[in-house]
Parts: structure tokens; sequence; C-alpha cells
């Protein structure tokens, strides 16, 4: 089996803008109430992670009790009429107009058409909200046209002004045009079907002939994902619309060799990358021993001990950094407190939601408490093994446990704006980079009595800057999902393109930190080759990218590779001291 999404699966401008300007409101608190003029998109899953942090859809103003002091209305991507527009003023409520600018030009048309007496036709779904809120724009002149068979029951019309619903099917809209215009020839025709739209329902088209089943991911009361789905099925190839990938257990994908998958336009990212990574998990099911292999390796990216190991890594990369003899005990203790802390704090976070945000939290989820079991031994484990270098390393290992805990706890009030450690904007990042860089830097220094040297602090920033990257990088491929989750990571507070040119800064600063440590004597020349694993995440970059085609777990596990980097150049190292 092999598994090709499409380009244009995703979000598209009008509901990714809607979207992060509801996003880029302050959290709902005290008197402050936000509200969304029906659902802010056609798809569940977002709509109900938005109502979990306060943005409560309505179908009415009438919904809103008094006082409406203090509440804001938002006009979802569809857009609304000029009437409800006035009632919304008239209410006293805040309006955020959130309509796409693609509507926006619709309802430009037709208001400048309808004040010259042009009758309106506007193709698409009666029923839809954009339609609704179009054909208020038209006033007594607008009629809304679905078929073809339509046209025929039109009454006389002088003139014509023929507009489409944004998201109509293109093939549908020129047929009905043309019988329109069989009947009204002296009539004026603006295709006004996005752009995206056009793009998503051609690549089907190009995608189709070649495939053996296609998935169409998305809300069934999207209009634009239930013709993408349609489109595909009238090409032949047996077609399947799906929300999410908990439906595909439902299917013999068996039968199926080649599988394409494209999204609605209202369909997140984090959705379609989890039916994307389902259907291939399938496939590498298929396969003979590389594929069992590779298997291997995703479950351990997964479940966080690849992660762990890579954090051993590190550790004997600071020990050859400052010049120490490589001991398995730090190693042990550093893989085994970030193996407890990661698996602690993912399953103590409260946020965890009903919807998946990551690839890791089904399996979380499904089996919470051996997880917990795991992180709690885990931590016992590695607390020991600090004990073991001494009490000063424990208490030191201790301190950074307790610190690490409280990230989720609440400890601030809740009218604060930031009630826990993990609520102050990019947190995660330095956090968990600073621990990381203590456990694998700081604590081995321990056992031969804790002195201030130029080594141990170019090997704790070596791992801080390191993770950092590491961590920012794989942030960027959920930044859609961290918004909406609510999670305050690097590239969530300073945005995608600024998260790139600060990591690759961070990248040229850490390769000058390296070279000039090791030239002025203050570490081992082991310096000069642990400058690979920042080379290798500049390589990353280009992989981080959801056109890459590969899937989060594959780009989690790749980053991950950069503590392995580090590990062959302390082999390579370590090797070349034996010889000697």
């Amino acid at each position: 089996m092999s598994v090709k999404l499409a380009k244009t699966a995703g979000f598209c401008m009008g509901v990714k803008r809607a979207v992060d300007m509801v996003l880029d409101m302050p959290v709902p608190q005290g008197k402050t109430r936000f509200y969304t003029f029906g659902p802010l998109i056609h798809n569940p899953q977002t709509v109900e992670l938005l109502e979990k942090r306060g943005f409560r859809p309505i179908q009415a103003i009438e919904e809103i009790k008094e006082p409406r002091e203090g509440a804001t209305l938002i006009i979802r991507a569809h857009g609304i009429s000029p009437e409800e527009r006035r009632k919304i003023k008239e209410s006293g409520l805040k309006m955020v107009d959130a309509t796409c600018p693609k509507v926006g030009h619709v309802q430009a048309i037709i208001k400048k058409h309808a004040s010259r007496d042009y009758d309106i036709l506007i193709i698409g779904d009666p029923h839809h909200p954009e339609v609704n809120g179009l054909l208020g724009f038209a006033g007594e002149r607008g009629i809304v046209v679905q078929s073809e068979e339509e046209v025929a029951s039109l009454p006389d019309l002088h003139k014509v002004c023929i507009v489409a619903q944004t998201t109509q099917s293109l093939d549908t809209f020129h047929r009905i045009v043309r019988r329109i215009q069989d009947r009204f020839p002296e009539t004026l025709v603006f295709d006004t079907i996005c752009n995206s739209t056009e793009e998503r329902q051609q690549e089907i088209q190009t995608m189709a002939p070649d495939l053996d089943a296609f998935f169409i991911v998305g809300g069934r009361n999207s209009a634009n994902t239930l013709r993408l789905a349609a489109l595909a099925s009238q090409t032949g190839t047996p077609t399947f619309h799906i929300e999410t990938a908990e439906e595909l257990t439902g299917i013999d994908l068996a039968r199926y060799d080649r599988i394409g998958v494209s999204a609605g336009a209202s369909t997140p990212n984090w959705i379609i990358d989890r039916v994307v990574e389902s259907l291939r998990n399938e496939q590498d099911r298929r396969k003979g021993l590389m594929r069992s292999l590779f298997q291997g390796w995703i479950l351990l990216v997964k479940t966080d001990v690849f992660s762990s190991f890579g954090a051993g890594i590190l550790t004997l990369a600071c020990l050859l950094l400052q010049g120490r003899p490589p001991e398995v005990l730090p190693v042990l203790t550093a893989a085994l407190y970030v193996y407890a802390m990661h698996t602690l704090n993912r399953v103590l976070n409260p946020r965890t939601s009903s919807i998946l945000g990551t690839f890791r939290e089904a399996s979380y989820r499904r089996h919470r408490r051996l997880y917990a079991q795991l992180g709690f031994i885990s931590m016992v484990l590695a607390l020991g093994g600090a004990l073991l270098a001494g009490m000063a390393a424990f208490l030191f290992l201790l301190a950074l446990s307790v610190l690490g805990m409280l990230y989720n706890v609440r400890i601030w009030p809740n009218k604060w704006r930031f009630e826990t450690f993990r609520d102050i904007p990019g947190s995660k990042n330095v956090s968990m980079a600073a621990a990381w860089a203590a456990v694998s830097a700081i604590l081995p220094t321990f056992r031969d009595g804790f002195s201030l040297e130029p080594g141990w602090l170019v090997s704790f920033l070596f791992v801080f800057a390191l993770v950092v990257v590491r961590s920012a990088l794989s942030d960027m491929q959920d930044l859609q999902s961290d918004r909406l989750l609510g999670r305050e990571t690097i590239p969530v507070v300073i945005g995608k393109e600024m998260t790139q040119k600060f990591l690759k800064s961070f990248i040229v600063l850490l390769v000058l930190l390296l070279m000039a440590s090791a030239a002025a004597g203050w570490v081992t020349p082991f310096a000069w080759l642990l400058v690979s694993c920042p080379f290798y995440l500049w390589i990353c970059f280009r992989l981080c990218d959801r056109r890459s085609g590969l899937s989060g777990v594959v780009l989690e596990g790749l980053l991950e590779t950069s503590y392995f980097i580090a590990g062959l150049a302390a082999l390579f190292w370590m090797g070349i001291g034996w010889l000697v």
C-alpha cells in the first residue's frame, strides 16, 4: 500500500484567518465572554476545542442572556446578511468580523449589481450559511439555483448577474451557467469560486485515476468537503468520507494498494496527519523485516523511549567534552530522569483533550496507568542513581524533579494570566531544554565535587541549544493544534517565520560556541566533532514541512536523531582514544 496526501489538503486562507483571529483574542475570564455566530468553521473537532476555550457557538443573538456588557460576537468565515449585522450592532454586543475576504468580495459584487436593478442568481446550496448571507445583500432580487433542472423554472428576467458560492463545484457551476445563458444571453457571470476550492477539485481529478481508493477527511456538515467526496466518487474511484482516523477501523484497507488522501478547507492538519499516519501504519504491517524494524523505531519515538536514549547519549557527549571519563551511571541517570519527566508530565497534564492533538496522545490516553507506573519507577531509579553519585547529586536531581512536577500544577490564582508555569509563553521549550542540560552537563560534575569551570558551562549551552532547536522545530509541525489547545510554545508565541529565523541564528551561535571553546582550550577537541549535530538540525529545516510527505512521528524521530549524531561522534572520539 502507498499513501499519497494531496498538497491542497487542510485549512484554506479564509478558515485559517478566522481561526487565527479567534485564537489571538484573550482567554475568556470574568465578565469577558466570547460567542461565534454559528460554528466558526464546519469542523466539529475544531469547534469543540474552541468551545472548551470559552468560545461558544450560538444560532441567534437571543441566546445571549443579559447583561451583554463584555460579550463579543464573532462573525464566522461564511459571513452574514446586512440585516443580521444590523441586529448585532443594535443589541449592544461587540462584533468581530471574521468573514472570509473571498466571501466579502462576492457580497460586494451582489450589493453593487442589485443596486443597478440586476436580478442576482446565486449558484449554491440554499441551506448553506454563506448563501443565506449572500441573499441578504441581494434584497428581493436574489434567487438561489442549485441544479440545472431549476433553471427552467426561473421567471423571465431582464438583467441577470450570476455569482457562485465560494465552495461550489466548478463543473456544476459551469453547467448551470450554460443553461442560464441559453435562457438569458445577456448575462453577467462572475466566477466567484475560491481559488483554493478550484485547486482542491482539480487535484482530486488528477490524482483519482491512479488510485485504488480515496479518503476525503472533513466534517459531514462541510459543503466543500462533501463536494470533494462527490467529485472523487464520480471518477469511479472508491471514495470514503471520514471525519477522524477512528473511522478507518470499519474499512477493509487490505483491498486497496494505492490510497489518496485529501481534506476540506475546514479540516485541521492534526486530523489529516492522524489519518495519513493510520493508513501508513496499515501499510507497514504488510511489509517484511525492514518495515518491522521501522515500526519498532516508531514505537520508541511514540513512547518517549527514543528521546530518553538521546538524553543518555548527550550526557556521554558532555562527559567527553569536559574531558571526563565515560561512565555508565550518569548516562543511565539522565535517560531515566528524562523518561520519567516526559511521561509523568504527559500523564498529569490536565489539558489532555478528548480530541487528539499529537501522535502520542492516543497511546498515553489508552495506557495512562501503565505510563504513570513506568514514569514513577523511572524517577525512583534516577534518584537512586543520583544518590550513588553522592548526596549533593541526589539533592540537585530531587530539586529538578520537584520543579518539573510543578510545571503542570496550578500555582497562581485563577484570575491571573498565568496560572501554571506551563502558561508562560515559550516555557515548554525553555524549561525542557534547561532540565536536559542540567541533568546531562551539570549533574555528572557533582561526583567529583562541583566547581565552576568553563567546560560544564559550554556543555550546558550545547545541550540547551540543541534541545531548544529540536523541540521548537517539532512544535512548528503542531503549531495549528498547539494554538487550539492553548500550548504556549515558541512557534505559537512568535510565529513560524520568526521561529525559523530565531532557530537558524541559534544554530549558528552554537557552531561558533563549539569552535571557539575548542580553540580556547575550554573543552576537548571533541567539540569539533559535535558541530555535526547542529549541522544535522540545519538539514532538518527542509524536512519539517507537511509537503515533505513525512508523518509527524517520523519527523519527530528524525529530529531526535540529532542526539544520536552526538553518540556516533562520541564513539568515533573514544575509538581514536583507544587506538592512541
